[in-house]
């Protein structure tokens, strides 16, 4: 499977609305346009629109249900960002490791 760069996927979940109605389906699982609507302080449209954004990412599925669709959070859209962590996770514990071996020489 191919992924986008993480910079893609921070770029869709930069948007407070966008991240807020990811944090909900993440939270209620699989949910309906109207359902993410209530609650999400902007119109139906603008839900949609944020929902395509999530889901050109790759960071939401959808489901049809007779006349309805169900969105979903897709976990494998995570794996840009988690590998960009995971990439970084190493820088740090390298220079926590040196700010260590430098205080124990000071303390020395």
């Amino acid at each position: 499977m191919s992924y986008l760069p993480a910079s893609d996927v921070f770029r869709a979940l930069a948007d407070p609305t966008r991240r807020g109605l990811f944090e909900r389906l993440a939270q209620e699982g699989e949910l309906s346009v109207g359902s993410l609507t209530a609650g999400a302080g902007v119109s139906q449209p603008a839900v949609s629109q944020h929902l395509a954004a999530l889901k050109g990412v790759g960071l939401v599925g959808e489901t049809r249900v007779g006349r309805s669709t169900l969105y979903r959070v897709d976990p494998d859209g995570l794996k840009p960002l988690v590998d960009w962590l995971a990439h970084y996770s190493v820088f740090w514990r390298d220079r926590f490791d040196a700010l260590e071996q430098t205080l124990e020489e000071m303390e020395s």
